[in-house]
């Protein structure tokens, strides 16, 4: 009888540590944290989820406002920054040329915009010109 009861909790226990450890494979399948009117505490599940692709903000964007999100934007069910994403450039889909960046919600070239030159909000002196991502002079 004690043999019995040690080969159970055995086979209970493999089962368990199987159920655990398998992944969910369901790409609709939504999560969220326990508490549906506040996202206290979201920083976690969105550090641990969001890079698998598990959190998906077409069904609910407030997972895009969270603490620890990528962006406060929800494009194409993934959360970005249309203020600073190169491929959701002020709105969801427009995408910047290979030279471009995106600022502010703009495409634009830091090697010659001289209100940009060489990086975000990098405005050249009244005079100056930008060439090859520098100030310099005119």
């Amino acid at each position: 009888m004690n043999t019995s009861i040690t080969i159970t909790l055995i086979i209970l226990m493999a089962l368990v540590i199987n159920l655990c450890a398998t992944p969910i494979a369901d790409d609709d399948e939504e999560f969220a944290p326990s508490s549906a009117g506040s996202l206290r505490g979201a920083s976690r599940f969105l550090a641990q989820h969001y890079s698998r692709g598990l959190v998906k903000c077409n069904k609910n964007p407030r997972l895009c406002r969270a603490k620890g999100s990528p962006g406060p934007d929800c494009c194409k069910k993934k959360c970005v920054n249309i203020k600073t994403d190169k491929q959701n450039c002020g709105l969801c889909g427009k995408k910047c040329k290979h030279q471009e960046i995106c600022c502010n919600g703009k495409c634009v070239n830091v090697m010659s915009d001289k209100r940009h030159c060489g990086g975000c909000n990098k405005r050249c002196k009244k005079g100056n010109s930008c060439m090859h991502g520098m100030c310099s002079y005119a």
